[in-house]
């Protein structure tokens, strides 16, 4: 999952960014100081945590900026003033918290917005340019790289080329699926079997796994099982 953490006081974005570590440490966390960066960055995220009053723009006009071209993102707000809570719930916002955060109070929200957001990703399809087909996540298998062009494998038809890189495609496909190979991306719902090589997935395909990544892969699929995921075997 990708969660991004945005507050202008580096202090408090590392003691965010710890927390969500301790309580999800297969997630993907980024840190901005302002809303003109998490902007800027141009990235897709899961949830984000974000303050209200920084420097440069509030955390209210990078939401409202951000919310046209990412309607489905999971917004957490953070604040210190009650008052702009109002405001802030107007961009439809899942929860916020105050500051000082209650650490009790922050696992319990993050548990339910990861929930929400994963809920929501499932629904999510893969948009291809240029062909006007939207492949369903659930039935793509695997993605492999052919120089310029990526090829994605599906359960139900021959496996379609694309102009793209493999780290765009990371970013777009997001939680539920691992970058097992500098060449391969793995739904993880098709996985069957993994030895310290390869992964089989449904269907009889096959993927390499690259040897250094061995031990993060085996932890990254045991929490997608018991967060919920479920494989095809």
């Amino acid at each position: 999952m990708d969660i991004a953490v945005v507050d202008d006081e580096k202090a408090f974005r590392e003691y965010l960014c710890g927390l969500i570590k301790r309580q999800r440490p297969e997630s993907r966390i980024t840190a901005y100081a302002s809303g003109e960066e998490l902007l800027a960055a141009g990235r897709r995220f899961d949830i984000i945590f974000l303050d209200i009053r920084m420097d440069g723009i509030s955390g209210v006009e990078a939401a409202r900026r951000l919310r046209k071209s990412q309607e489905d993102t999971t917004l957490i707000f953070i604040t210190a003033l009650k008052e702009y809570v109002f405001e802030a719930l107007d961009l439809y916002a899942f929860h916020y918290l105050l500051k000082p955060v209650d650490e009790k109070k922050f696992v319990e929200v993050l548990k339910r917005a990861a929930w929400e957001a994963a809920q929501r990703r499932k629904k999510r399809g893969l948009f291809i340019k240029g062909k006007n087909l939207t492949l369903d996540l659930d039935d793509i298998l695997y993605v492999e790289s052919r120089g310029k062009k990526v090829e994605i494998h599906t359960a139900a038809r021959e496996g379609i080329e694309i102009y793209g890189s493999m780290d765009e495609l990371e970013g777009r496909l997001g939680e539920g699926f691992y970058r097992c190979h500098r060449a391969y991306i793995v739904n993880m719902a098709h996985i069957t079997g993994y030895a310290k090589d390869s992964i089989c997935l449904t269907g009889g395909a096959k993927a390499y796994l690259a040897k250094k990544k061995y031990g993060e892969f085996v932890k990254a699929y045991m929490w997608y099982l018991q967060d919920g995921g479920v494989s095809r075997v």
